[in-house]
């Protein structure tokens, strides 16, 4: 009887062992653990795992590439993702392909998306750490859309109030149907014709003008384009700066004169210090005048008198008639 319930716990046991290895075997299946395969570590680090945990699956280029052993905190802003990789892959997957969060569906798990770059680089290795694309964060477009909402839902607002304040305008719909504006447009725009038709025949002319001025039409194209006319424009300019020369000469010799004669009178000498400070020659110069008008008035008072003389008299008569005549 003892043997039969020392079988019984033994075969009890036996059971239950394999039933918890099953169960353990069909986890590591669920999980994607391959205990009979051969596999190599991979990590990257990322800022924010978004919900990822450990067991989660591991895609290269879309294909099932392995699962995530364990997720260690660096600090504060770095989070270190382990991957377990199927060896196979090492001959595939470089350094430079870069790691990303993402999630299966639309609400399903999170996983890790190992992207191939377009650039060569050498094969990963044994632990190898490669680079992360910051993962797409949820809640930061949801708040978006929301920021997005809001905006739109003011603008939606606005618009409304546009609205009803356009079909509240007395005076625009007073504009829109008053029927003379049509007409006034056409007028308008036929004013708009005739005004660009003559300001291109006004182009068309000035460009006529300037074609004559280049072929040498015209007094301008004349001065442009004679030289002739250019040889006697320079010859007058050198004439008058001759001129000029000889004016600043003689300027030069006047400014000579006047310093002399200012030398003489500041010295007292010279003709000039005579008649401007010698009372006694001016008084001479004053009665000489003075006796040269006397003189004068008594030749003038003598005429006048052979004018009435008989003896004279008929020879000054004949002189004014001829004076009248050649008048």
């Amino acid at each position: 009887m003892a043997k039969k319930v020392i079988s019984n716990v033994k075969l009890g046991v036996f059971v239950l062992a394999g039933l918890l290895f099953l169960v353990i075997l069909l986890y590591m299946i669920g999980k994607n653990r391959n205990f009979f395969g051969s596999n190599f570590i991979l990590k990257a680090r990322f800022e924010n795992i978004q919900g990822l945990v450990a067991g989660n699956n591991v895609k290269f280029a879309g294909i099932q590439a392995g699962t995530v052993r364990s997720i260690n905190i660096i600090n504060d802003t770095l989070i270190e993702v382990t991957m377990v990789i199927d060896k196979q892959l090492s001959k595939v997957i470089h350094k430079n392909a870069v790691a990303s969060i993402s999630t299966e569906g639309l609400v399903g798990n999170k996983v890790v998306n190992i992207t191939p770059s377009k650039h060569p680089a050498e094969l990963v290795a044994e632990n190898d750490i490669l680079p992360a694309r910051k993962a797409i964060n949820t809640d930061e477009i949801i708040e978006t859309l929301s920021r997005t909402n809001s905006d739109v839902a003011k603008i939606a607002a606005g618009l409304k109030l546009t609205i009803e304040r356009i079909n509240n305008s007395n005076g625009l719909w007073a504009l829109l149907s008053d029927e003379s504006i049509p007409e006034n447009l056409r007028i308008s725009v036929a004013s708009i014709r005739l005004t660009t038709g003559k300001a291109l025949k006004m182009a068309t002319d000035l460009d006529e003008i300037v074609l004559g001025v280049k072929n040498g039409e015209g007094s301008l194209g004349a001065i442009l384009k004679d030289t002739s006319l250019t040889k006697n424009l320079n010859d007058a300019i050198m004439v008058f700066n001759k001129a000029g020369n000889e004016a600043d000469s003689v300027a030069i010799e006047i400014n000579k004169l006047v310093k002399v004669v200012h030398e003489d009178v500041s010295n007292g000498k010279g003709t000039a210090n005579a008649l401007l400070k010698d009372s006694i020659i001016v008084k001479k110069i004053a009665a000489s005048l003075d006796n040269i008008q006397k003189g004068t008035d008594g030749f003038n008072n003598n005429m006048e008198a052979l004018k009435h003389s008989f003896l004279f008299r008929g020879y000054f008569r004949k002189l004014d008639k001829q004076k009248k005549k050649k008048d």
